[in-house]
């Protein structure tokens, strides 16, 4: 639809241009420009990266890669064309690739990104003021991946292939950025075109869906935590998963061994990944998702792969299970029995 303008008593129209005509390059002029205003293309959103390629053996590189108030990754593809290319199909290999990133890496990844800009400030601190977080929290980070695609136009395959694609609980959407030109001035007409005003409906009925499903899954979460007292030290307000690390960590550092551990937890599997040779916490990482075959949760983010989380025994790398669930207590139990010298008591804090 044209742009109007009034002009001694008149309706003119505004001359519609390209990004082409007016030698406005995607890297150098839009995504310059979008990367300090997301705002326009993409609401409460902070740019975390630009012309991310941290993965191996591939060239392909994401435009702006953000974070959003939900702790969500925002990937954020440009194309100044008039049908957006193939740009959906990019955005869902690019959101696979960062579906994986921990809360650390993507610390360092940012903090790369403020060097680069010119941006004296704390990577960490700057997400976590984002997020309003006091303390990162892996269990809701990164939980879903949105993809914004922001071009001059769509192609009708585009916005087919996007709409199917959504249908299938993606969360895809196009912003349309069309450029006009009036009196040597350079104008931008931005609109959402996906979802459209006509599948606003449909689309609230979707979300409202899934929000339930997610409060459904957040009431049966057990969130107690727990003081945990290992040979004389004190371990306070620990989660599960943090208590049993502790544990874990203590009978490890106190001669105990993997197989030990295992033994005396003989109903949880996967309890350590073992890897040969001493592997560092990103190699290990890395590691374990070349053998994941999927699923909901990344491999990788089932186990504690963080620097100072990984066991190097005997030659070996283990990696402590961080999945975690109604037989926590019993497990501690039966730890605190198998290593009666470690006097392992734990309580409830919350």
């Amino acid at each position: 639809m044209p742009i109007y303008r009034i002009h001694n008593d008149e309706i003119v129209p505004i001359q519609r241009t390209t990004f082409v005509e007016q030698r406005l390059r995607e890297r150098q002029d839009l995504q310059a420009l979008l990367k300090t205003q997301i705002y326009v293309v993409s609401p409460e959103t902070l740019i975390l990266a630009e012309e991310f390629s941290d993965w191996e053996d591939c060239r392909r590189r994401v435009d702006l890669l953000g974070i959003d108030k939900e702790a969500n990754l925002v990937v954020i593809e440009l194309k100044r064309t008039e049908d957006g290319g193939h740009m959906e199909l990019q955005a869902v290999r690019y959101a696979a690739m960062v579906s994986t990133l921990t809360f650390e890496k993507l610390v360092e990844i940012h903090q790369s990104y403020l060097g680069d800009n010119d941006i004296k400030e704390d990577a960490a601190e700057r997400i976590l003021e984002f997020l309003d977080w006091s303390e990162p929290d892996e269990e809701q980070f990164a939980q879903e991946v949105r993809i914004v695609l922001a071009s001059a136009d769509f192609s009708k395959e585009l916005t087919t292939s996007v709409m199917w694609l959504n249908d299938f609980g993606l969360d895809m959407r196009c912003v349309r950025m069309h450029p006009y030109v009036s009196d040597g001035q350079m104008l931008l007409d931005i609109q959402t075109v996906i979802p459209i005003p006509e599948a606003a409906d449909y689309q609230v009925r979707i979300r409202d869906k899934k929000q339930k499903e997610r409060e459904s899954r957040q009431a049966t979460r057990d969130r107690t935590k727990y003081d945990v007292h290992i040979d004389g030290e004190n371990f306070p307000d620990e989660s599960k998963r943090g208590m049993m690390f502790q544990i874990v960590s203590k009978i490890l550092a106190k001669g105990g061994t993997p197989q030990q551990v295992m033994t005396a937890i003989p109903w949880k599997r996967g309890l350590f990944e073992i890897l040969e040779g001493e592997l560092t916490s990103e190699q290990a990482y890395q590691t374990i998702m070349e053998s994941d075959k999927g699923g909901k949760i990344p491999k990788a983010k089932r186990y504690f792969s963080g620097n100072g989380e990984i066991f190097h025994i005997d030659g070996k790398t283990y990696v402590l299970s961080n999945q975690w669930g109604s037989r926590t207590l019993e497990a501690v139990g039966l730890l605190a029995d198998a290593f009666p010298v470690l006097n392992i008591v734990t309580k409830s804090s919350s």
